[in-house]
């Protein structure tokens, strides 16, 4: 990975690992923009939907309104990939979930992450984060867990546990958003030699 010229690092990641916090902290070591939420709003605008309807949307199931599901998730995955590939070309960016590595599986100069951590790293972390209880935990994950997977499955044929998707691999047991930052930029810097 080339830093003097534009790239992009992608980072998936499990529902509470810290691999949000850990694209924000890249992204300032970086001085580059971050993006995640953002592309949502940017879909929200664009499609006329709400956020919440955007995620149902992408993670659908067969149902009875399949067609009409069908119709709605290729647009938005149309959508949004049109949004990343142009934020990405308005300048050097860490963008996290949002199916980064298959969004720039192409993009030269591009740094795929997956973030992953322990399950009850996880649990303790989103009871945390979001004020649950350890059921409600276990639920919320287990939920955006087959969501992301299930949209991952339809949209790339493939699976986000599959490692070849990746270019590097972290586990945040044991490490802070700033420790598992710093491996990221050691990884960078080594590649960038």
């Amino acid at each position: 990975m080339n830093l003097n010229e534009k790239f992009v690092v992608t980072i998936n990641r499990e529902m509470g690992s810290g691999g949000r916090s850990v694209g924000r902290i890249l992204a300032e070591r970086l001085n580059v923009k971050y993006y995640d939420k953002a592309v949502i709003e940017g879909l929200t605008q664009k499609l006329d939907l709400d956020a919440e309807n955007i995620e149902r949307i992408k993670s659908q199931q067969s149902s009875w309104w399949a067609d009409v599901n069908n119709i709605l998730n290729e647009n938005v995955i149309k959508a949004e990939k049109e949004i990343l590939l142009n934020l990405a070309k308005e300048g050097s960016c860490v963008v996290a979930g949002r199916s980064g590595f298959f969004v720039f599986q192409n993009t030269p100069n591009h740094l795929s992450i997956f973030i992953q951590a322990s399950l009850e790293s996880r649990i303790e972390r989103v009871m945390r984060r979001q004020n649950l209880s350890r059921k409600d935990a276990i639920a919320t994950i287990e939920r955006v867990d087959e969501e992301r997977e299930n949209f991952i499955k339809k949209n790339a044929k493939t699976t986000r546990y599959d490692t070849r998707n990746y270019d590097l691999i972290l586990s945040m047991d044991g490490l802070t958003e700033d420790d598992a930052a710093d491996v990221i930029m050691s990884y960078i810097n080594r590649r960038s030699k």
